[in-house]
């Protein structure tokens, strides 16, 4: 899936007549890790943010040790779109990182595909409550780490045992800045959940 090139011959604020369904991608990970540089660098459309300037009403609330400079926090959702082929549409929604907001995933998660957990090795203990969250509702996932400057790098193995995942759950490096890197990481979340839904569920409306 050539997620840089899907759009390239098209206008891509309007979807083709040709495109007959499409899927839900959640794409969730923990306070300032990197969803709505994500979104924003994915989605062929201009993505719907939802970035508010943070108040004093945060200190104490939400965790800036790993990004002190950090002046904005998603406080609902950021949307954005990615055609994949002719015939099928990916939508990508940005959650919140906070706990404070996790409640919302109750209602966001129905129908999703699956969902992509960004992942900081500078808050590796961050990113436990949001795999458990994703792993009760049964979504398939892939797990895609985005390096920092002052990220410590830990190998493929070391990753996987520390965030207990499977070794059927695709782990990989993405720099949500970049489109190539952006989309191949979605595309891993696409193929994984196709590959492990049963039959019987029909995957994309």
């Amino acid at each position: 899936m050539d997620f840089a090139a899907s759009n390239s011959r098209r206008d891509p604020l309007y979807l083709t007549p040709t495109v007959k369904r499409s899927a839900k991608l959640m794409v969730v990970g923990h306070f300032g890790v990197g969803k709505t540089t994500f979104v924003g660098t994915l989605s062929e459309i201009p993505p719907v943010s939802t970035e508010e300037v943070m108040t004093q009403a945060s200190t104490g609330v939400d965790d800036l040790t790993a990004t002190p400079e950090k002046v904005t926090t998603t406080v609902a959702l950021d949307f954005g779109r990615r055609t994949i082929t002719e015939q099928l549409v990916l939508y990508l929604f940005g959650t919140p990182g906070q706990h404070r907001f996790l409640p919302l995933w109750e209602d966001w998660v129905r129908g999703a595909l699956g969902a992509l957990v960004l992942v900081d090795t500078r808050s590796l203990a961050a990113s436990f409550e949001i795999i458990g969250l994703v792993e009760e509702r049964g979504l398939p996932y892939a797990v895609a780490v985005n390096p920092f400057p002052d990220s410590p790098g830990y190998s493929d193995e070391m990753l996987r045992e520390s965030l207990d995942l499977l070794p059927s759950t695709p782990l990989l490096h993405c720099d949500v800045r970049d489109i190539h890197s952006a989309g191949t990481a979605a595309a891993a979340v696409v193929e994984h959940a196709l590959a492990t839904l049963p039959a019987t569920r029909e995957p994309v409306s």
